[in-house]
């Protein structure tokens, strides 16, 4: 299976209480993110049948745009093992239940996130977010890893942040040759 792990998209400012907090949503430029991160995933060809939430609000229209952008077309489940409280062992369970899927994008929060990646990659269950050897991995909002789980330990594909997409995006769209004028 390959797992999509994509942390939501920009939400502005988080509030002191829990409660409102859940309920924030994305700002504009989030939502532009969301539809970014769509464009580099069909760009990419990923093949994703199945799209998994928190149940937070701002996980939740992340999922939706990308799933809308992607042409993903059945319903976005959510799951509290993608919440931003979740463990490790929920995460794990979470995966086998959907381990049958081709391409499975799951959409969460850090620290959370980048702590099951780092378990997933290096194939240790101490919990922290630290490779072995010392290094760590950063999942800026809007990211998405593609991770192969068909190989022990699972196997980084690739990472791509929003602003990454956004720089390869515009020196794509300019034209590479210098304009010269035809007489």
């Amino acid at each position: 299976m390959n797992l999509y792990l994509m942390r939501h998209a920009d939400a502005g400012v988080s509030r002191d209480n829990p409660v409102l907090d859940a309920k924030r949503g994305l700002v504009k430029e989030g939502k532009q993110q969301c539809m970014l991160m769509g464009a580099v995933l069909v760009g990419l060809r990923a093949q994703i049948d199945v799209v998994i939430s928190s149940p937070l609000k701002r996980a939740r229209q992340t999922a939706q745009f990308v799933a809308t952008e992607i042409g993903v077309e059945t319903p976005i489940l959510n799951s509290p093992a993608l919440a931003a409280d979740a463990d490790y062992a929920a995460f794990q369970q979470l995966l086998s239940e959907h381990n049958n899927r081709e391409g499975v994008l799951v959409v969460g929060h850090n620290p959370n996130l980048h702590q099951f990646l780092a378990r997933l990659l290096s194939g240790n269950g101490n919990g922290h977010h630290a490779l072995q050897g010392g290094g760590c991995i950063r999942l800026r909002k809007g990211a998405i890893a593609r991770i192969d789980l068909a190989r022990r330990p699972a196997q980084l594909q690739w990472l791509i942040d929003p602003r990454l997409a956004g720089t390869v995006y515009t020196s794509l769209t300019k034209s590479s040759r210098p304009k010269t004028s035809r007489k």
